[in-house]
């Protein structure tokens, strides 16, 4: 049997290359030759610290056997598996699943996790599907109305396309971070304006930026401790002749937050975005049921497929978050790189050789 390079993260919170058994497409799949993938910081690298933390300590936890990661990349079709009609072998798509789109040079992904690329799109962007179609649903989730002021607080990836999708939809877009690269790139990307939360207060930014009306709804994009960045958010939303808050908060990045309810926040809806849209992670809906699109208007797939329109477009700017690019072996030196300086890189490519 051939084989596959696959990029793991050791016990040690360490990238490295291992090669394993080249695996067969199942019912509903495809088996893509992928061309490039892209790293997602927070999601898939969210942990590695702590894991490096721990070796400085010594721990046993250490010995833990290297896992595959990666959930975002694009490629060729190279075979099929039973059931699968709508893809054929030399269609170029976008994959993304965890387990599935994995950082390798070959992924057996489910069809509905799927969309072809168009033509003008490579895959390098194309690589970018999972995480726009995640800062889409944000977005939906937001209930965005033209004119309206939104902020962003956290300008990584999803952050910024989130940002970009507030923008498309017709607001006013304000963004927040402390890293002058996401500044940067959310600036030159179509974000209205851009704070530096390391020196600037973002409740005077939005509340200037928003001209007296008061922000419309926020997007927190970012894991760790939220309380502070929802507290500003909160403070920054239009107030009511009775000094209620009013407006809509989401959440999509990993964030935990410790906030009082009622009186003490105001009429604010605070609401969760999970993932890509509905289907990810129902295994029937993965490998090819579908939902009734009169009542589920934006599935995955979808999603998926609409955010490539857009990056085909021009609407969507993907291509000027790429920051580095790396050859699939050196995901060691992408992984090191994203988590020792991260005020340096933002969007990383693996290249499979």
């Amino acid at each position: 049997m051939s084989r596959r390079k696959v990029g793991c993260i050791d016990g040690k919170g360490r990238g490295v290359c291992l090669e394993e058994d080249r695996p067969d497409p199942g019912a509903g799949q495809v088996r893509v030759a992928v061309q490039a993938s892209l790293i997602s910081p927070g999601t898939e690298l969210g942990r590695v610290k702590k894991q490096r933390e721990r070796v400085r300590d010594d721990s046993p936890a250490v010995d833990s056997p290297p896992r595959p990661f990666g959930y975002a990349n694009a490629g060729i079709v190279e075979a099929v598996g039973e059931g699968v009609e709508t893809f054929r072998v030399g269609d170029r798509l976008a994959c993304m699943g965890g387990g599935y789109a994995l950082h390798t040079d070959c992924a057996c992904v489910p069809q509905n996790l799927c969309a072809a690329l168009p033509d003008s799109v490579d895959f390098e962007t194309g690589a970018f599907a999972h995480l726009a179609a995640t800062a889409v649903h944000a977005i939906r989730r937001a209930q965005p109305q033209f004119g309206e002021n939104g902020m962003v607080m956290g300008l990584g990836l999803v952050g910024n396309l989130s940002s970009q999708f507030g923008q498309l939809s017709g607001c006013h877009m304000m963004g927040v971070d402390r890293l002058p690269l996401r500044l940067e790139l959310a600036a030159c990307t179509g974000t209205e304006a851009v704070v530096d939360g390391s020196s600037m207060d973002p409740v005077t930014e939005a509340e200037l930026f928003a001209g007296g009306y008061g922000m419309d709804f926020g997007v927190i994009a970012f894991g760790g401790d939220g309380t502070k960045a929802f507290e500003q958010i909160a403070a920054s939303l239009k107030r009511a002749p009775d000094t209620h808050r009013m407006g809509r908060v989401v959440i999509v990045g990993g964030a935990q937050i410790t906030h009082g309810f009622a009186a003490a926040l105001g009429n604010v809806d605070v609401r969760s975005a999970a993932r890509t849209g509905p289907g990810y992670h129902d295994e029937a809906y993965e490998h090819g049921a579908g939902y009734p699109p009169v009542f589920v208007e934006w599935p995955t797939q979808r999603n998926l497929s609409e955010c490539l329109r857009a990056i085909a477009a021009s609407r969507l700017q993907v291509a000027p978050l790429i920051t580095h690019r790396f050859p699939l072996e050196q995901v060691g030196e992408a992984v090191d790189l994203l988590v020792e300086t991260p005020e340096r890189a933002l969007g990383v490519i693996l290249e499979p050789s």
